[in-house]
């Protein structure tokens, strides 16, 4: 099961959302523990997959302004060699000079505008990655928290019936887990 990491947690907040109450509690609930941890699984996959998209933005940022800057100095070196040929000439040596200068000048406020789109781009996209791993951390916490709540609760709660189904005990399961390796 691939996707986003968004798509992942509204799949596994939907799993959450439609899971069978527990009897007469309405704040716990059961789930297919292998579903759900498959589906933490994958989020957590997805997490450096979405991490290095985020550096790979940052890097093609760096590489856009540097090219940005290339271009304005091949621009810049242009208008010098321009205004050199036709140094001799008053009238035109004005006119060149004005003209390297126009040009420079739009050349530093195209690499300034690059600069800031890119910048601008940048920062919104490492803001929504910051975002959806802030949510996926704080929606793991939130199913720790109900699952060790619910796990206190039957652990605490007395037996009243033989035949009553036995709660599934994590920490046993993984003790019996180490000591079968």
């Amino acid at each position: 099961m691939a996707g986003s990491i968004e798509e992942l947690l509204d799949i596994l907040y939907t799993e959450i959302e439609e899971a069978k109450n527990m009897p007469l509690n309405n704040d716990k609930c059961v789930v297919e523990r292998d579903r759900v941890l498959d589906m933490i699984d994958d989020v957590k996959a997805e997490l450096p997959v979405e991490i290095k998209r985020a550096k790979d933005l940052v890097a093609n940022k760096n590489d856009y302004i540097a090219s940005a800057k290339r271009e304005a100095d091949g621009m810049r070196q242009q208008a010098e060699d321009y205004a050199r040929r036709l140094v001799n000439e008053n009238a035109i040596v004005r006119e060149a000079e004005d003209r390297a200068a126009e040009i420079i000048a739009e050349a530093e406020e195209q690499c300034r505008m690059l600069k800031h789109a890119a910048s601008e781009y940048c920062e919104d996209a490492l803001r929504r990655v910051e975002e959806a791993v802030a949510d996926a951390y704080d929606e793991v916490k939130h199913s720790r928290a109900k699952f060790r709540s619910a796990l206190g609760a039957a652990e605490s709660a007395p037996q009243r019936q033989e035949s009553r189904r036995a709660i599934y005990d994590a920490e046993a399961d993984e003790d019996e887990y180490d000591d079968e390796d």
